[in-house]
């Protein structure tokens, strides 16, 4: 296998591709032979590319120390001069030694840990090249920017490509957390008969972040958190939550049931979202004084089909709020006619994806003593502890995916189109953004959106 890592010296390769694949090597998980092949536009010797990627493990980990770092350093290789259609610089050359040394005809990975006005000109580098017959293409999300630049883009993938070899990335997708929701909720009983409206009142996607932009504030006001977590890691968790049971767990059976689902979201208008921009924002060094890029973003989703109607989808993600999470709650509807003064809205199941994951239970139980008190209690089950190992992250899952060929946990073009054409009318005219302070919630508007629920994170 021989790796093409196009944009290997930029952060995303650095804080996630890179530590991503060290841990396959650590596990065990890559091929007995491999080259990767980092593409550059500067001209850097291949021990100074190798010294980059030891200075990213330091950082980012894992550490080079905690696996076979001499082994994964020397099938390091840098091809610069760029890589266009007209130009290859010397990727071709580097590749013809890399086969070479490995004989036969490896297989060839092209990953563009570029940003998306990159990933067409790459992919028709690809093609003019010769080097797509056999390949496999990874590409990074988003997979455009709006509903035009998609179907450009889509279009100039499958001329390049079959669908067969691309694999759009979300790493949302590939978490252990993400993964365990069709699990729990297709092989338990308990759950499987209550995942309607008849039984689920709201579903709620809560990804808060402390974080400001830092040190990604040019990159983040070009996009804003529509684009960057909305059309993408919150609707595929939504598609997630809301398939229908497929017929196996088979790439093709999960891949078509959520994108069947996401083919039934309702196009979102202005009433359905509240966008807002924390104070201080617009004073971020590479950040236009008058900027309307939104660090906040609150939707309500519904959609439309038999299992889900009435059951509001509220989506929620922003910078510099009160807390980090990465949450998913199904609540469900209080029992009827139910006990006496028992809590509203006791009954949830959630689903933490940061980290190793953990599912919880929330239940409506008698409080401890001698009255017939109800209260709520949680019980939790850690997804690190529940298997003889700790889970490889979710871009290690994805990578080893990609290798073993399997596209279980990656987007497919029907159901992103559909994606784009439910957020098309809010991104063609974004309100303004509502200011909020730091360490908030964000905008008051966001609680009345949702009402007459209530966010569980609050």
């Amino acid at each position: 296998m021989i790796f093409v890592l196009y944009g290997a010296t930029g952060d995303l390769a650095r804080r996630l591709v890179l530590p991503a694949f060290y841990r396959l090597a650590i596990a065990g998980l890559l091929p007995e032979d491999w080259r990767m092949i980092a593409e550059g536009r500067g001209e850097v010797a291949d021990e100074e590319f190798q010294e980059e990627v030891r200075k990213a493990l330091e950082e980012f980990g894992p550490r080079p120390s905690e696996g076979p770092w001499e082994e994964v350093r020397r099938r390091l290789r840098f091809a610069g001069g760029g890589f266009r259609a007209h130009e290859p610089g010397t990727l071709l050359g580097v590749l013809a030694q890399a086969k070479k040394e490995m004989g036969g005809c490896p297989l060839l990975i092209h990953y563009m840990a570029v940003p998306p006005s990159a990933f067409g000109p790459f992919t028709e580098a690809i093609g003019a090249h010769g080097l797509a017959q056999g390949s496999r293409v990874v590409y990074e999300k988003p997979f455009g920017t709006s509903l035009e630049s998609f179907r450009q883009l889509d279009k100039i993938a499958h001329e390049t490509f079959d669908e067969s070899q691309i694999y759009r990335i979300d790493h949302f997708l590939g978490k252990e957390a993400t993964q365990n929701i069709h699990v729990l909720r297709f092989a338990n009983g308990v759950f499987a008969g209550a995942w309607n409206s008849s039984h689920i009142e709201s579903v709620q996607i809560d990804v808060p972040e402390t974080l400001d932009v830092a040190m990604r504030a040019d990159f983040y006001d070009a996009t804003g958190a529509i684009l960057d977590m909305l059309v993408t890691h919150l609707f595929q968790i939504a598609g997630e939550i809301a398939m229908e049971p497929p017929h196996c767990l088979e790439p093709d059976c999960l891949g078509e049931a959520r994108e069947a689902v996401i083919g039934c979201f309702r196009p979102l208008n202005a009433s359905d979202v509240v966008v807002g921009q924390y104070d201080g924002y617009r004073g971020t060094d590479d950040v236009p004084l008058d900027s309307r890029t939104e660090t906040y973003v609150a939707a309500r989703m519904w959609i439309d089909n038999e299992r889900w109607a009435g059951v509001p989808f509220l989506l929620r993600t922003g910078k510099c709020l009160a807390e980090s999470r990465q949450k998913v709650s199904v609540v469900f509807k209080d029992a009827v006619p139910g006990l006496p003064h028992q809590p509203h809205d006791g009954s949830i199941l959630g689903f933490e994806m940061s980290g190793d994951g953990e599912i919880d239970l929330r239940l409506v139980i008698k409080q401890p003593g001698a009255q017939m008190t109800l209260g709520v209690g949680t019980t939790a089950l850690p997804l690190g502890s529940a298997s003889s190992g700790p889970p490889l992250p979710a871009y290690s899952v994805l990578l080893n995916d990609v290798l073993i060929g399997d596209r279980s946990l990656f987007t497919r073009p029907d159901g992103l189109e559909h994606v784009w054409t439910v957020a098309d009318g809010i991104l063609r005219n974004k309100p303004e953004p509502i200011p909020y302070a730091r360490g908030t919630w964000g905008p008051r508007e966001a609680v009345e959106l949702a009402r007459p629920h209530a966010w569980v994170l609050r």
